[in-house]
């Protein structure tokens, strides 16, 4: 059976970066991982996203799942998604054996900077701009996002750098390969 390590924080907190050099420091030691990408995922499952509850309930027990099979499949998954409600990512703990939530911890007003100026593939351009239109909803300013309750590791994107970030989870994932019963360096999509 794989792992999965979910990272959630807000859209600009890093968890892309995080997630990319988490898989990279992984693959060094001989660990195959592969990457969720929501934003990716999701052009996929709903191609004109509206962001409401009822969707993003269907996009994230999508993912869950996705995941899930993975895993079962021993196949080692890295999911990169804000899940601004914790039952999104408890519904996936509850799924997976061997789950471990990541928060990516970054104060608001640095999300904000960051988004207005990262390059990413598949993120939606800015989020943050669109929060003061009548019926948006921006995890963080317009609908709340749901710090996790008892995550594995937290990440403060204020005191770490993305690389560091991603060393302290390679570490917890390396010093849990009994746990998890034993780790998976063969299986990779």
């Amino acid at each position: 059976m794989g792992w999965v390590i979910w990272l959630t924080g807000l859209p600009g907190s890093g968890k892309t970066t995080i997630a990319e050099e988490t898989q990279k420091r992984l693959e060094r030691k001989g660990i195959s991982a592969t990457r969720l990408e929501l934003d990716e995922i999701r052009k996929q499952i709903t191609p004109d996203p509206t962001y409401s509850d009822e969707e993003r309930e269907i996009v994230y027990r999508s993912l869950g799942y996705m995941a899930k099979l993975l895993s079962d499949h021993e196949i080692n998954v890295i999911i990169d998604a804000t899940a601004n409600r914790r039952a999104y990512r408890e519904f996936a703990r509850g799924l997976i054996p061997n789950f471990m939530e990541v928060y990516i911890k970054t104060p608001l007003d640095l999300c904000i900077e960051r988004e207005a100026h990262r390059d990413a593939r598949y993120a939606p351009k800015g989020i943050y701009d669109r929060s003061t239109r009548r019926g948006a909803n921006v995890p963080g300013v317009n609908v709340v996002y749901e710090v996790p309750k008892n995550p594995e590791i937290v990440i403060d994107t204020v005191d770490m750098s993305p690389q560091d970030a991603a060393e302290v989870i390679t570490d917890w994932v390396m010093k849990r390969g009994d746990f998890w019963g034993g780790m998976n360096h063969e299986k990779k999509i």
